[in-house]
């Protein structure tokens, strides 16, 4: 197996793999088998039991029993957030990679990751491409919502799709330990992931992928984001909406909502919970130009340069209405992220 040129003279591991489990056993051995195989073997595996009542903890045992590089500490059953805290405190590398419990590196993963952050000091993370597994079972929002992830190259695609969705899975993602450690993980209702991300972005820091899939990401029906209330849809609009609040719109009570189907309506209303006003609405619908909705004028999007000063939210979901909303504000001299931001 190959090093990072880098690698051979620390005595420590470079990166710290944190992966939570509770009730795992099912899938975790892949799991692990995958972060043995790894090409970079300077690691270690902080592994969070968080009172697990399968086989997970016999099975941690096993692995940590063959490698020393699989550290296991065992909790009481006290969640995600928790547990991810806990194995955040134990890390010792210079960079953390996230992991699960049900999902599988590709071999090459940390060594790309840790060369990206290396090959450039002003990311404090990267993620990577996912293929969504099992394919069998994949419907067509699914696959869209993959296609999604993997169209994320860069940095600035990131930061112009933050409040679209979450642009990277978190499983994928690799941090400087430092700056990951003084962030930590929150429990706020929503999305300790997400929560994690915007928070990042909001403090100015940039967060990149690696244009290659390295994470096999399976999506089951127990998974946690698919069960939790935290992660439900109105929990992300709460989110996005509290964000928004504090940083495109921090200088505004009013803006203009470019949309108004159910997306729209959402995050006006969560937006009005932090004082922000929609004070235009724009529609394509003729039925509804020229009237009021909440006491916001319905305006055509040719009457958006009549209104330069006000930011926009442009909330309309669908990649494809949502790249021609982009090019048509950036006809107008509209630029993203200082004039307007698209949230889905």
């Amino acid at each position: 197996m190959s090093q990072h040129p880098t690698l051979a003279r620390r005595g420590r591991a470079v990166v710290s793999i944190l992966l939570p489990v509770f009730n795992g056993a099912a899938t975790l051995a892949a799991a692990l088998r995958s972060i043995r195989r790894q090409t970079l073997t300077t690691w270690e595996c902080i592994v969070v039991d968080d009172g697990s009542t399968d086989a997970t903890l016999a099975c941690l045992r096993s692995y940590a029993a063959e490698d020393p590089r699989f550290v296991v500490t065992e909790t009481p059953h006290r969640g995600l957030v928790a547990a991810l805290n806990r194995g955040l405190e134990l890390c010792n590398g210079r960079f953390v990679a996230r992991m699960d419990a049900d999902d599988a590196m590709h071999r090459q993963r940390l060594e790309a990751q840790v060369g990206a952050l290396e090959a450039n000091p002003s990311l404090t993370g990267v993620g990577c491409h996912v293929r969504l597994l099992p394919r069998a079972d994949l419907r067509d929002g699914r696959r869209a919502y993959e296609a999604w992830l993997n169209s994320m190259r860069c940095a600035e695609d990131v930061r112009r799709d933050a409040y679209v969705e979450c642009p990277v899975a978190h499983p994928t993602m690799m941090f400087r330990r430092e700056i990951l450690a003084g962030f930590g993980y929150r429990d706020c209702g929503w999305a300790e992931d997400y929560d994690l991300l915007l928070r990042l972005l909001a403090a100015g820091h940039e967060v990149g992928v690696v244009a290659r899939r390295l994470l096999a990401w399976r999506d089951r029906p127990e998974r946690l984001s698919r069960t939790s209330p935290v992660y439900g849809l109105d929990r992300f609009t709460a989110c996005k909406a509290a964000f928004l609040a504090g940083t495109f719109l921090r200088a505004a009570d009013q803006y203009i909502l470019w949309g108004f189907g159910d997306t729209g309506k959402a995050i006006r209303k969560a937006l009005a919970a932090h004082g922000k006003r929609a004070a235009l609405i724009v529609e394509l619908h003729p039925g509804r130009i020229g009237r009021q909705i909440h006491g916001a004028p319905v305006i055509p999007p040719q009457e958006l340069p009549g209104n330069r000063g006000l930011p926009i939210v442009v909330s309309v979901a669908g990649a494809v209405p949502r790249r021609e909303n982009r090019a048509c504000l950036t006809a107008m001299d509209f630029v993203e992220l200082r004039d307007f931001v698209c949230v889905a």
